[in-house]
């Protein structure tokens, strides 16, 4: 320091200034912003808040006896204690002052895990729900499928609306064969059909392991139709000759299981009528209709007609054939052949029908076949002696095609 004659006034230079504006005294601890505005958590008693405030308006503490100057860490360890009284209103210790002690806080419930059902009513708003009814008859073998309507689709074009159609399949072995399915509807969320849709040659068997898989579904010209929505009914559930109404909401896609058993797997069936007709003194035979024919060509479809033969056929006249029905697995015939033969003589013949696909320039394929006659079981000799025993009635039936036939028959 520089000294100063009487009457001249006090400089201080620049190296002192510094020196006692960076040494003032003790180095004390920063408070921090949040000590003064602490975050309470979410179920603190409302008795905790005033006495979390009470910290900076509380008095001042007692002077310390001793010593005027305070060591740093005796500041230090005062603003400790600010801090853990600031904090004391849920703090892990409770004092051990006079009063009731601080209640702890009870503990953070833990967060809910997301509910499958809930889950799936979300998806049920978001795909829409779908109207229709079932009606199995029993006397004609058919399974009535009526789609009314739908309401709250999911969008799925740029518009904001979709062109929805159902397609249907029975399962298992959906395929092309069983596969039955709507009109269009063009730009709109809840479409009104009103179609009804039938499968025709189901049997009472097929109402015990066969379900029904409903699909909604967007066309688009320019791509792949897109999947909307899907339901499943088991048609065990319905009752012979009784109507059913459903209104369900849709599901995401479901995996069809791949690991059917290869022994449901068929070739089709045919709806078949027998007739010993009085008048004409022969047997009448009408091929009416087949339904879920195999698939024998590359488009996914068959061009197919029927044969029949009477046998044992010593000169080969036995033969008629249908009318070839293009690209189609569903194909009705309505064609009736007579053969001329006495009545006692029916009872050594055999019936053999068989179904082909057409090629042109190549040999036609075997898709299935049925032998009615004495030599057959079950329901297809049941069929045969219903004919025999009931003259100048017509006698429908549905028989499923297999491809054990005479190697004879299985070449065209």
């Amino acid at each position: 320091m520089t000294l100063r004659r009487r009457g001249e006034k006090a400089t201080i230079s620049i190296q002192e200034h510094m020196a006692i504006d960076v040494c003032p005294g003790p180095i004390r601890p920063i408070k921090q912003i949040s000590d003064y505005f602490p975050r309470f958590p979410r179920g603190l008693p409302p008795a905790a808040g005033p006495r979390a405030a009470a910290p900076p308006d509380a008095p001042a503490r007692p002077a310390a006896t001793g010593a005027g100057r305070r060591s740093p860490s005796d500041g230090a360890r005062d603003d400790e204690e600010d801090v853990d009284q600031l904090f004391g209103a849920y703090g892990a210790s409770p004092g051990p002052g006079p009063g009731p002690s601080p209640a702890r806080p009870p503990a953070k419930p833990p967060e809910e895990e997301p509910d499958a059902d809930g889950y799936e009513s979300d998806d049920c708003t978001a795909l829409g729900t779908l109207d229709f009814s079932l009606l199995y008859d029993q006397e004609n073998n058919a399974l009535h499928c009526t789609i009314s309507k739908a309401k709250g689709l999911k969008p799925m074009d740029h518009n904001g609306l979709a062109d929805p159609y159902v397609k249907l399949h029975l399962l298992p072995g959906a395929s092309k064969a069983n596969k039955l399915r709507t009109k269009t509807l063009r730009n709109t969320l809840n479409p009104t059909w009103n179609e009804t849709l039938t499968y025709y040659g189901i049997t009472d068997e097929d109402m015990i392991r066969k379900t029904l898989r409903i699909s909604v579904c967007d066309e688009d010209k320019f791509r792949h139709n897109e999947f909307i929505g899907e339901t499943r009914v088991p048609l065990k559930k319905l009752k012979p000759n009784h109507t059913k109404t459903f209104s369900i909401c849709l599901e995401k896609q479901l995996p069809v299981d791949k690991t059917e058993d290869k022994s449901l797997e068929e070739r089709g069936r045919i709806l078949i009528s027998l007739k010993y007709s009085s008048q004409k003194q022969g047997l009448l035979v009408g091929i009416v209709r087949c339904a879920h024919l195999a698939a024998m060509d590359a488009n996914g479809y068959s061009d197919p007609y029927v044969k029949t033969y009477l046998k044992p056929d010593v000169d080969k006249k036995s033969k008629h054939k249908t009318a070839v029905k293009k690209k189609t697995l569903n194909p009705e015939f309505n064609e009736e052949f007579c053969y001329e033969i006495k009545h006692g003589d029916l009872a050594k013949k055999t019936l053999e029908v068989t179904v082909w696909d057409y090629d042109i320039g190549k040999s036609n394929d075997f898709i299935g076949g049925v032998v009615l006659g004495i030599n057959a079981k079950g329901e297809r000799l049941k069929h045969w002696f219903d004919c025999l025993k009931n003259k100048d009635k017509r006698i429908e039936r549905w028989h499923t095609l297999t491809n054990e036939l005479p190697g004879a028959v299985l070449s065209d």
